[in-house]
């Protein structure tokens, strides 16, 4: 088991790589759709590593009403944003990654409550 420090650095460079990830795909979203397919899964992936690594119970509050904030706006800006498409890509690429993420934070926050 990885000690304390160095879960937080994977789950920084985790959290790091996902967004990067997630901007490119929006970026460049003219890829064949087996790549996008995989890119795509790559960024769900991601999504659960961010959730499971970077927040702990403690910290479950504060990231579920930001995450709730930031998929609300993209998922709304995401639809809003046909002037450049390219940011309305970003969007949906940022719900992909950060949607898994909140489900699993939500259920270790869910399972703290319940003291299961």
């Amino acid at each position: 088991m990885p000690t304390k420090s160095k879960k937080n650095l994977i789950g920084a460079w985790v959290f790091l790589i996902g967004v990067i990830l997630a901007i490119a795909l929006g970026l460049f979203s003219d890829l064949s759709a087996n790549i996008y397919k995989t890119i795509l899964i790559i960024l769900v992936v991601l999504g659960i590593a961010i959730g499971l690594l970077n927040i702990s119970v403690k910290e479950g509050s504060k990231f579920l009403l930001t995450a709730l904030v930031l998929i609300l706006v993209a998922y709304v800006g995401q639809s809003v944003m046909s002037i450049i498409p390219q940011i309305g890509k970003i969007l949906g690429a940022l719900l992909v990654l950060f949607v898994p993420a909140t489900v699993i934070v939500s259920l270790k926050s869910i399972f703290d409550i319940a003291k299961i």
